[in-house]
């Protein structure tokens, strides 16, 4: 299975998304079975490595983070299985893409999987350490729920 992660500059949210799903993935042995990339809707930060808190982040929490920005690309609606969104404005910028309405029913927001809340993923660049922790625990939680509840068919 091909999972995407999206947010708008594929520095913060997504590559630390796409980090916790393969570091769990990893844990269960089953990386054979899936490939997860990440990507922005905007072309802020083409080429470039996550942000620096985003990785200081990940790594307090013993995940490695290895990705360079991309921008989301018509071509990926088609290549991946799931679409998962960090908030509403991107899920909306996805679904903008020319003929994304066919592929509406595996584009989510990543917090359908939370078990806790629903809603946006928050974007914390322009926040402290405690809103990059806090995403990581957001995304953490929902990617463990995902997998578990989703993904492995038992």
């Amino acid at each position: 299975m091909n999972i995407l992660f999206v947010c708008l500059g594929n520095i913060c949210r997504s590559p630390i998304a796409e980090a916790i799903f393969k570091h769990q993935i990893e844990k269960l042995g089953l990386n054979d079975q899936f490939f997860a990339d990440s990507c922005g809707t905007a072309n802020y930060h083409v080429g470039h490595n996550p942000d620096y808190r985003t990785i200081k982040n990940a790594l307090k929490n013993g995940v490695e983070v290895h990705h360079k920005g991309r921008q989301i690309a018509h071509a990926d609606l088609e290549t991946f299985d799931l679409i998962l969104a960090m908030d509403n404005h991107n899920l909306n910028s996805i679904l903008k893409l020319s003929g994304a309405e066919k592929y509406f029913d595996k584009i989510r927001l990543m917090r359908s999987y939370d078990p806790i809340s629903v809603g946006d993923v928050p974007d914390p660049y322009y926040g402290s350490e405690q809103d990059f922790q806090e995403v990581f625990e957001i995304l953490d939680r929902s990617i463990k729920n995902l997998i578990q509840n989703q993904l492995i068919k038992s």
